[in-house]
C-alpha cells in the first residue's frame, strides 16, 4: 500500500507559513515501519484542488489531505472532494452532533446561553457537511471532525484540519485504527557508507548490479559538495528487509573496495 500526503492552502505556497505537515507525516509513518510514497502541494484553487483529489481517488493508495476543510470563503476542500466523487454535500449526523458538542462546550466556557438557531452557529454547522457515504474522523482537540471517502480498491482519502495541533493526532487515529496489519516496525532497515570523492556515473554500474541481484533491495545514492566535515562525498546505500540487507550491505562495500573507493563512516538507520 502506497501512502500520499496533499497539502492545501495559500500560505504555505506564499511562503507565509512554513509546512509542518511533511516532515512530520513522515515521522507518524516511519515509526510504524511504513514510507511516504509521495506528496503534492496545492493552493486555494477549486479547479487544482479538485484535480489532485481525483487523482487520489483513482490512485489505491491512503492519502491524507491537511487543510482547508473549514467553513470560511477560502476554505475549498470539502467541495471540491464532493466534485472529484461526483457526490452531493450533506450534513453527517454525527458530525452535526459533534459541533453541537462543541458548541454548547463554547457557551459554557463563555458564560453565555447556547443559541443553536443563531446565524453563527447554524453557519458552523457547514464544517459537518461531507460528501455523502463519508465517515468521520475524531478530532480530539476540539471534537469537530474531519471525515474519509474510499477511493478505488483498497485506497481512501482522509481529510484533516490545517492545523498541527488537530491534523497529527487525527492522522495517527487514522493509521492505529484502519491499517495496523500493515505496520512493519521490524521490517525495514537502511545501512549506508560515505564514499570520499567519488562520482555517481563511475558507481552506477555496481548499484544497478546489487538491485538486480536482490530484488525488493532498494540501492540509494546522496551525493552532496560542500559537506562541512566529508566535502565532496557520496553517501551510498542499501535500504529493505533486515534480512536482504544483510547480504546486500556487504556487497556493496566489496564492490566499492574492489573500485579502489575510499570510505568513510557506516550509517545504519532503523
Amino acid at each position: 500500500m502506497n501512502f500520499g500526503l496533499i497539502i492545501i492552502g495559500d500560505e504555505i505556497l506564499s511562503g507565509k507559513r512554513a509546512d509542518k505537515h511533511l516532515p512530520k507525516t513522515i515521522e507518524l509513518l516511519h515509526a510504524r515501519g511504513l514510507t511516504l510514497s509521495y506528496a503534492d502541494y496545492v493552493g486555494d484553487s477549486p479547479e487544482r484542488i479538485t484535480q489532485a483529489l481525483s487523482r487520489a481517488f483513482a490512485s489505491g493508495d491512503v492519502v491524507f489531505s491537511c487543510g482547508g476543510i473549514g467553513a470560511t470563503p477560502d476554505d475549498h476542500t470539502r467541495q471540491c472532494a464532493a466534485r472529484a466523487l461526483d457526490r452531493p454535500l450533506v450534513l453527517h449526523p454525527q458530525a452535526e452532533l459533534l459541533i453541537r458538542e462543541r458548541m454548547k462546550d463554547v457557551a459554557s466556557e463563555q458564560g453565555v446561553p447556547y443559541e443553536p438557531d443563531r446565524a453563527d452557529n447554524i453557519h458552523r454547522l457547514n464544517m459537518g457537511t461531507f460528501p455523502q457515504d463519508a465517515q468521520i474522523i475524531p478530532n480530539p482537540y476540539n471534537k469537530i471532525p474531519g471525515f474519509s471517502c474510499a477511493g478505488q480498491g483498497a485506497g481512501a482519502v482522509y481529510f484533516v484540519p490545517g492545523f498541527p495541533v488537530m491534523a497529527w493526532p487525527m492522522i495517527e487515529w487514522v493509521l492505529d485504527t484502519h491499517y495496523p496489519h500493515l505496520f512493519q516496525t521490524a521490517a525495514w532497515l537502511e545501512k549506508s557508507v560515505i564514499v570520499l570523492g567519488a562520482m555517481e556515473a563511475a558507481l552506477t554500474p555496481l548499484m544497478e548490479t546489487l538491485e538486480a541481484r536482490h530484488a525488493g533491495v532498494k540501492v540509494f545514492s546522496l551525493p552532496s559538495v560542500d559537506h562541512p566535515q566529508y566535502g565532496r562525498h557520496i553517501e551510498l546505500g542499501v535500504k529493505g528487509h533486515p534480512d536482504q540487507v544483510a547480504i546486500a550491505f556487504p556487497e556493496l562495500l566489496q564492490g566499492l573496495k574492489a573500485f579502489g573507493a575510499e570510505l568513510g563512516p557506516e550509517l545504519v538507520r532503523l
